[in-house]
Formats: structure tokens, sequence, C-alpha cells
């Protein structure tokens, strides 16, 4: 609860035990075995920050968060901390806050999509679980994408799964087209990226990815009286495939650090996340996404956001990461394998030792709703592990009805906004027009081929047709040719006879009867002779 200017979070023996708010922005850890109560210790933070202003998320994974909304009922146990702490003398009572309930799936709570091209390579690459030629090979499809944007786009160009896997198989068969530019991009790597993709569609992906995406500025509203507004993400579907669940949440994360200004050093927060089941997320991180996720927490916190962890032990979550973490609470582990032996010495190590009692041995005798608690001073310093009595949240432990919660959804304002899909001009459309005009421009060129096929061959018909109708006409000319030769010996030759024959019978009638009939037949023969001569002659 808030309290003095300061979050009472419990009572350290006959003491109340106060955290700085400013030291919120340090992040934190909340830790524990089944059971002991991370839920709640989570819930009282959260409701503080709430009672200050400060605006709130939380990953419901199992769904018991939803009675935030509602104001708390005083149980038989919850009276009996009620007393032992002496709340009521510090103004303790049981209040609902202001809770706006959200869902990627759009199921139990006001849609909460993104989109792949926000979402980026480097986490869909994490999301799809790509190798490293993969996630080289999806960083140059983001570039062809970014390079494909035309003025007609008025969205994203990466928008949902469909998206992604159009550009795979528009890339895959067009790659040589793209491989001077981009490099080479073989069939086979695409095909397996885009089994990938089916796989997360199958998972959901289909719906969490799509328009309107999540602004995460909704996330900073007020009431009326002045409390921040608690966000519940509703993880239960969500945590079922951890990838999809812890990339969503780094992605948000993002968001906020893009959205949000520097703050002014050691102020009041001006959000708090808290990201439940966190060994999902890092079950799932290789190096890189670690040291992202190192880079965001040390930039979130100058933005004046705290990150909150809450799983089972700080064995889960990985050194570097461990590093950023200010707040440290930590609620009972069991011993009952090497295993857990092993989890409880990690525990004790991020503990400032205190005298006067053995942290391991501690961190097994806390009781449910105790915690051993660090945090940092005004210098920046652990304090020594205190064990701590967790206050009760302010609000209803455990779920309200479906009917209860569906109205709080639909007296949202955030509802109308986002409780409808869009689905604009993107990367999908984009290249199913492309393959239509492809087909037109392959359709047109295959039309002008046989075109011009068509005309090559009608040339080649008509120059065929034009060299027989020269050689006809040169086999006619030179059959008249012939018979004009022909013609012109003939009448030549008779001429020559006819005349040879007269000079022959003029000088044989010299001789008498007999010379003249014989010198005719001399005469004419050789008339004939000579004409031929010349004829053959002038040929």
């Amino acid at each position: 609860m808030y309290y003095n200017d300061k979050i009472y979070i419990g009572s350290s023996g006959d003491d109340k035990y106060l955290i700085a708010p400013e030291t919120l922005s340090a992040h934190g850890l909340i830790a524990g075995a089944a059971g002991t109560g991370k839920t709640v210790t989570a819930k009282v933070l959260a409701e503080a920050a709430s009672d200050m202003g400060i605006p709130v998320f939380i990953a419901d994974v199992k769904g018991d968060l939803s009675g935030m909304a509602r104001s708390g009922v005083t149980t038989e146990e919850i009276a009996q901390r009620i007393a032992q702490l002496s709340l009521e003398e510090s103004g303790f009572s049981m209040h609902g806050y202001p809770v706006c309930f959200w869902d990627v799936f759009g199921k139990n709570g006001i849609p909460a999509r993104t989109t792949v091209s926000e979402m980026g390579p480097v986490l869909i690459a994490s999301l799809l679980g790509l190798t490293k030629t993969q996630s080289d090979v999806l960083n140059i499809i983001f570039g062809i994408a970014d390079d494909s944007l035309t003025s007609d786009v008025e969205t994203q160009f990466l928008i949902d799964t469909k998206d992604l896997k159009s550009m795979f198989s528009y890339v895959g068969e067009h790659n040589k087209d793209y491989a001077e530019s981009y490099g080479t991009i073989t069939k086979q790597t695409l095909n397996s990226m885009l089994r990938n993709v089916v796989n997360l569609e199958a998972a959901g992906g289909t719906v969490a990815f799509g328009e309107p995406a999540l602004d995460v500025k909704d996330w900073f509203g007020n009431d009326l009286s002045g409390r921040g507004m608690i966000n519940i993400l509703d993880c239960r579907e969500l945590a079922g495939n951890s990838a999809l669940y812890s990339n969503f949440l780094i992605w948000t994360m993002g968001e906020l650090l893009e959205r949000l200004p520097d703050a002014i050093e050691n102020s009041v927060p001006r959000f708090l996340f808290f990201f439940d089941e966190a060994q999902l997320l890092f079950n799932n991180a290789g190096k890189d996404l670690t040291a992202r996720i190192k880079q965001l927490l040390a930039q979130l916190s100058a933005k004046g956001v705290g990150v909150f962890f809450s799983t089972k032990s700080p064995a889960d979550i990985p050194e570097e990461i461990m590093g950023e973490v200010g707040l440290k609470i930590q609620h009972a582990l069991r011993s009952f394998t090497p295993n857990d032996e092993k989890a409880l010495r990690t525990a004790a190590k991020f503990f400032r030792p205190n005298p006067e009692f053995d942290t391991s041995i501690a961190l097994q005798d806390l009781a449910t709703g105790e915690a051993l608690i660090s945090v940092l001073d005004t210098e920046g310093v652990p304090t020594v592990a205190e064990r701590v009595m967790i206050l009760p949240p302010q609000s209803l432990i455990g779920e309200i009805s479906d009917e209860e919660k569906r109205q709080i959804i639909q007296a949202s304002s955030l509802y109308i906004k986002y409780k409808d899909a869009r689905d604009g001009f993107s990367a999908a459309e984009y290249y199913e027009r492309q393959r239509s005009l492809d087909a037109e421009r392959v359709a047109a060129e295959a039309e002008a081929l046989a075109e011009a096929k068509a005309a090559e061959k009608a040339e080649k018909e008509a120059a065929k047709a034009a060299e027989k109708a020269e050689r006809d006409a040169a086999k006619v000319a030179e059959k008249e040719a012939k018979a004009k030769k022909k013609a012109v010996t003939s009448v030549a030759s008779t001429a020559s006879g006819t005349v040879g024959r007269q000079v022959g019978q003029a000088v044989g009638g010299v001789f008498g009867k007999f010379g003249k009939t014989l010198g005719g037949n001399i005469g004419a023969s050789l008339g004939r002779n000579i004409i031929g001569i010349f004829t053959k002659k002038n040929q």
C-alpha cells in the first residue's frame, strides 16, 4: 500500500518495511516456490504503484489477477494478517482498482496485437526459432520489404503472417532477380523458414499479428481519482507458446523504450512492468537476445520504467540480467533435490548477508507470505537481507466472474479501438498484384513473341513466294527466248536455203537442167550452214 510517500510492502518484526518509490525503476525480482506468495507480493506492489498514480502492466499467466478490479474480502486469514501488522492504524482498507484487461488472442481481453514490422527481424527470428543463416536471410527479407514500400501502401508492409509467407514465396520465385542487390537467397532456406511460419500460425500467430497494433501509450491511463491503470494481459493461452509469450513481452518493453522520453534522475517511476514466469523468457533466449534484454533494462531504467521478473529462483535468470536488478524479494524455497540445493545456494548469494540469521536457512524457514527483501539504498548499495511479512492485497484475491470481466472489457474506450482487426494493403496484397502484373507481362511477352514469330514466318513465306515467282518468271523468259531463237533460226535457215538454192540454180543453169538441180541443192545447203554459223556466233 502507499503510505507516507513510500511503498509499505510489509513489516520486519515491529517495523514497517518501506520502499522508496524512486528505487523501483532499478528493476526487481520476485521469486519463490509455488504457493509461497509471489502473486500476492506482485499485487501489493502493483496496488501501491496505482495508488501513487503510476500505471502498471502485469502478465497474468495463471488467470487469477482479475480480482484486482474488485474490493478485497476480509477472510479469517487476512483478518489475522491485518491484526498482526496493525494495518488499520496505517489506513489499510479494501478496495478495487482501475483495471484494463488485454489478451493477444482477444478472448479474455481487448485484442493486443502487434505487426511483423513492429516486432522486427531479431524478435521474429527468435519467435520462429531460426538458425543464424536463416536469421541473416530474414534480415534481407526485411530489407527487401523496406525497399518495396510504394506510395499506395498506407500501412506497414509486413503486418501479419500471410505477409511474411507471401514475401518468402515471392522472393523464392524471383531469387535470381534479387541476388545482385541482396546476395544469394536459396529457395531451400526460404521454404524451411516458411514451414516455421506455418507452425507459428498453428500456435495462434494468425491472430497475434495484425492491425490495429497495440499502442503502449494506451496503457498510460488514470481513473478519476488519479490512480494508475492496471493493465492485465491474460496469458493463459499465450504462455502455452513460450516463444510467442516471451517475444511479445520483449516487444512491449521495446515499445515503452521508444515511446517514452528520458526521466528525471531519482524520480518516481513512470511505469511498472511485471513479467510473470520469467523463466519462459530466458529458456528461449540465446546470447544475442539476452544481451538485448540487458540493454533494454538499462535503457528502461533511464526512462523511469521498472521491470519486475517473477519466477521460482534467481537461478532461472542469467547472472548478467540479475546484475540489473536492484530490488530482490525472495519467498521460501524448498530443498528436496540436488537441483533445489543449487537453486537455494544461488538465491542466497544474491543477498547481502544479515548477521542476525543465515540466509540459506532463512530461505527454507520462510512462512507463506513471508520473504527476504533487499533494496538499493540512496547510494545505490544493496541493503542487508531482511525477513518481511508481506501485506495482504487490498483487492480481491482470485478471479471475478466472466460476465463481470466482459462488462469491464466492453466498457473500456479502448475496446472500440482494438476490437476489430483490419486487413489493409500490405505485402500479401502487394505481391499478389505483382504476380498478376508478372502474369500480364509474361502473357504480353508471349503474345508479342507469337506476333513476331508470325510476322517472321509471313516474311519468310513472302520471300519464298517472291523467289519462286522470280524463278518461274525466269523459266518463262528462258522458254520464250528459246522459242524465239528457234523461230528465228528456222526462218533464217529457210531463207538462207531458198537464197542458196536460187543462187545454185543460177550457177548450175549454166551446165544445163541437171546442173541447175544439183547447184540448187548445194546452194541451199551451203546457205543454211552459213546462216547457222552466223547465228551461233551472234548468240
